[in-house]
């Protein structure tokens, strides 16, 4: 496995839309190596997830993983899972307001308005359907990275940019209140 660069805010590649893969070509050995890589990156990243076009792949793939985390400490955990031509549906008209960063936009953080609920449709790294339910704060990570996938970066979501802020200042003036609306969030739909 490698780590792989991760492409950073005025890439192209992280403005276009990816294209779907076929199975066959989601089974071939350099698919399943590349999303072995995909994977290792993430982890290496800190990040709680990563799209393919971020390390300069414009395929419809992502990882997605939240165990103990140093970034986020107040994210539920998420079993390593790798989505592959993603397809998410709003369940209600609810959102919340999730303050967000990005590996491909390094130390900037910005409220991002996302539907609490959502079905997931996907093929897992062998083909294998994936039809499921995610809720809460967890369902802002999956919309995140399949923001990716279309050519979309949380910072074109923020819709007040004066929440725009450094890792720093979102420490010293924003984690604590939306640690508790984020237990909130948890609490009522446990994700």
């Amino acid at each position: 496995m490698a780590v792989l660069p991760i492409a950073q805010i005025g890439e192209p590649v992280l403005r276009e839309r990816s294209r779907e893969i076929t199975r066959d070509e989601l089974l071939a050995p350099e698919t399943q190596s590349f999303i072995d890589d995909l994977i290792e990156t993430m982890r290496h990243a800190k990040g709680a997830g990563l799209a393919a076009p971020q390390v300069f792949r414009p395929i419809r793939v992502q990882a997605i993983e939240v165990g103990d985390n140093p970034r986020y400490p107040y994210k539920p955990k998420i079993p390593l899972t790798v989505l592959v031509n993603p397809k998410l549906t709003p369940l209600t008209d609810e959102v919340f307001l999730n303050y967000e960063g990005c590996l491909s936009v390094p130390n900037l953080r910005g409220i991002v308005p996302r539907f609490v609920g959502l079905r997931v449709e996907a093929w897992d790294r062998f083909g294998e359907p994936i039809d499921r339910e995610v809720w809460g704060l967890s369902a802002g990570t999956f919309q995140h990275e399949t923001d990716h996938l279309d050519g979309t970066i949380f910072v074109d979501r923020v819709t007040d940019p004066r929440t725009f802020c450094t890792w720093d200042t979102f420490r010293a003036h924003h984690e604590a209140a939306f640690v508790d609306r984020v237990r909130a969030l948890v609490a009522r739909f446990g994700g």
